[in-house]
């Protein structure tokens, strides 16, 4: 059996059916809707299913635009644009009201495919284009836009994208039509949602190597005095890497003194490192231990290719100079040398008898335990939300969730209230720490 995508449906009440009759075809697709004849309220809705769902699709371009800077940026998101069918249907209806067109304008559509449709049609009456981006604020400017052709005579009808658009233009009087999406549109949209979330599935399920040597070892164990103190400095480095890769839900193994091996997978590593963005590991076992570390990782289709580009990208680190993470892709294209300082200031290796005591309650690990106690201190607040937690961390909304049930099982956090975004959004839950003295660690 598939496993099941949750999709969620943002669009208006009138496009309910038809978007429900297209998913029937895809039995992949578990759908959640968010349906409202207000555009304003499509951000709400998506901050309210970026907890719940693997992806993401809007009904049109229009509610997509007006909601991007809420999209998280893990969740895939698809719109449905305008083509030919629906275009089609538009002109169609307007010419049953408007038997002679003496011209139209028209909005949120490429003039291209607009052009190219009545050329098919053999239809040569003047047409206006609104060619400004859809943004909000400009709902009236749009309004007017189609108002103004009206009044001077150089068009008799209008089509719209837009809804507000259509209701006003409805109530001046002006013959208009709402252009939606057909079924082929709707269609189309989703076998290019399921594909890129399958692609986006297999990525992110792909193994990843990680090779870790310890630059110029031999002088380091010269420095030593005594066997026991190069046994105890290996071993302070093995659990800061323990605890790195710990974060990365990967597996260690060491190779060697001086060199270590970890497994995980790419969707993991991405997020950790929030896009390849920065490897602390590095910076830490300078600051801590005074060793110099050379990391490669390895993308590969197999496991093969992917622990043989993680050699070739820890050669890269070397020739580089070393204390450097390189990355070779799949496609042996070379990523580096990654920044090796945080953003947020953590250590990787905890010693503190009382965060140690507070993470084994929790069932967690001290080092994911003070990254987000790091997180509480950037905010200047002991308060937060589930959605924060995952989009600072780079994690998805399920794993921030998990978390933080194993804070409330270790009564470290507890739940103060609810946050309510909008009219018609699901109220979020809003967290505190509980101990104050461990913001003072």
């Amino acid at each position: 059996m598939q496993s099941q995508i949750q999709i969620g449906v943002i669009g208006p009440e009138v496009l309910f059916e038809k978007i429900r009759e297209c998913l029937q075809m895809f039995p992949n697709f578990q759908p959640i809707f968010r349906l409202s004849n207000q555009i304003l309220d499509a951000p709400a809705f998506t901050r309210e299913l970026a907890d719940q769902v693997d992806v993401l699709l809007y009904s049109g371009w229009s509610p997509y635009s007006l909601s991007k800077p809420d999209i998280p940026s893990h969740i895939p998101a698809h719109y449905i644009p305008l083509k030919g069918s629906g275009l089609y249907k538009a002109l169609y209806k307007i010419k049953q009201t408007q038997p002679r067109v003496i011209g139209l304008s028209i909005d949120t559509m490429p003039s291209a495919e607009v052009n190219r449709a009545l050329r098919e049609l053999n239809e040569d009456f003047n047409v206006c284009f609104y060619e400004e981006t859809f943004h909000l604020e400009r709902i009236e400017e749009m309004i007017s836009f189609h108002q103004n052709s009206f009044i001077c005579g150089k068009t008799n009808g209008a089509i719209t994208g837009v809804k507000m658009v259509a209701d006003e233009l409805t109530r001046l009087n002006i013959p208009n039509q709402w252009a939606v999406p057909t079924i082929d549109d709707i269609i189309v949209t989703l076998e290019r949602t399921l594909l890129s979330t399958k692609k986006r599935r297999n990525r992110e399920s792909q193994i990843v190597f990680g090779m870790i040597q310890i630059d110029a070892y031999h002088e380091i164990v010269n420095q030593m005095t005594s066997e026991h103190l190069i046994q105890r400095q290996n071993l302070r480095l093995y659990r800061m890497i323990l605890d790195y890769v710990e974060q990365l839900e990967g597996h260690l193994t060491p190779l060697s003194g001086n060199e270590y091996m970890f497994i995980t997978t790419r969707g993991v590593f991405e997020r950790i490192t929030q896009g390849y963005k920065w490897i602390p590991l590095i910076n830490e076992a300078k600051k801590q231990l005074k060793m110099k570390l050379s990391m490669g990782v390895g993308f590969g289709l197999s496991a093969n290719e992917a622990g043989t580009h993680a050699r070739i990208a820890l050669m890269q680190a070397k020739d580089f100079g070393g204390e450097s993470c390189f990355i070779v892709k799949e496609d042996r294209s070379v990523f580096g040398p990654v920044e090796v300082s945080a953003p947020i200031a953590y250590p990787l290796y905890i010693t503190d008898e009382t965060l140690l005591k507070k993470a084994e309650e929790a069932g967690m690990s001290a080092v994911y335990q003070q990254k987000l106690i790091s997180l509480v201190k950037r905010k200047k607040d002991s308060q937060f939300t589930a959605h924060e937690l995952a989009e600072t961390l780079g994690i998805t909304a399920r794993s921030a969730h998990r978390i933080i049930l194993k804070w409330l099982d270790a009564e470290l956090i507890s739940i103060i209230g609810m946050e309510k975004m909008s009219t018609r959004g699901r109220p979020r839950q809003v967290y505190r720490l509980n101990d104050s003295n461990l913001l003072k660690l």
